[in-house]
């Protein structure tokens, strides 16, 4: 590219016109720019959740994003109070919806669970959460189980100690057995550990027999966790303790 080349006068243009400019006014734009990049990012947190809330996050939009940055340092610094303040208001918003008191969070994901309190990790440890395999009976009915763990807000419903595990006819199925016609032949005590907390819909965080497989997304859709991680969450928890699955 030569010297004569528009492109290259333009960049040569572009050039002037930043050395020209006011170091004031280049500080001020960084630092407004800042604020409006912290603002948006409260705004989209406020508006939308913590990360506890589940469903479709809509496209956020707001004004000030397109808003022009004043060239006169005293609208300038108006304009910088405004932000400052709807920071504030978003800020107190945003502090309105964080978890309080104890809680469970449980990221299937990376197979690990957390027992908070307000800000504090409490326990954090290795889990199993649903492997998503897909399960077809054959034959006749031809039923089908997906075994993934739900996703979203649920809170402790039942705590149950020595829990027994009725084994649905998936169970069976799945391990080539037939279905059995007597409940009692359903009844599998200790497969499902020491402890357990229903959150609804046949789901539970409870123990297991396979430790050797936490941190593996192996289970039915129940969330499996060690013994030793299982009594402090079991401990800690309550009728009505919240639970975070994402």
């Amino acid at each position: 590219m030569t010297a004569s080349s528009p492109l290259a006068n333009r960049g040569t243009a572009g050039a002037a016109r930043a050395r020209a400019a006011a170091p004031g006014a280049i500080r001020a734009k960084v630092v407004l720019g800042v604020l409006f990049g912290a603002v948006l990012a409260v705004a989209g947190i406020a508006a939308y959740g913590t990360g506890y809330s589940y469903g479709p996050v809509p496209q956020l939009t707001v004004a000030a994003a397109s808003m022009e940055i004043p060239s006169d340092p005293k609208a300038l610094k108006q304009v910088e109070s405004k932000l400052k303040q709807r920071q504030k208001q978003l800020s107190v918003a945003l502090d309105k919806r964080i978890p309080k008191g104890v809680y469970i969070v449980i990221d299937q994901t990376q197979n690990q669970i957390f027992l908070r309190e307000n800000d504090t990790v409490l326990r954090e440890a290795k889990c199993s959460a649903g492997s998503g395999m897909v399960l077809q009976e054959t034959g006749g009915r031809a039923r089908k189980w997906v075994f993934d763990t739900p996703r979203g807000a649920f809170k402790v419903l039942t705590k149950l100690e020595d829990p027994v595990w009725k084994k649905p006819d998936w169970a069976f199925i799945e391990e080539g057995k037939p279905i059995p016609k007597n409940d009692a032949d359903r009844f599998d005590p200790g497969a499902l550990g020491e402890y357990a907390l229903y959150f609804g819909n046949g789901y539970m965080i409870h123990g297991t027999l396979y430790e050797r497989f936490l941190g593996r997304g192996v289970s039915h859709g129940c969330i499996r966790v060690g013994r030793d991680d299982l009594r402090e969450v079991y401990r800690a928890a309550n009728i009505g303790t919240p639970i975070y699955i994402y």
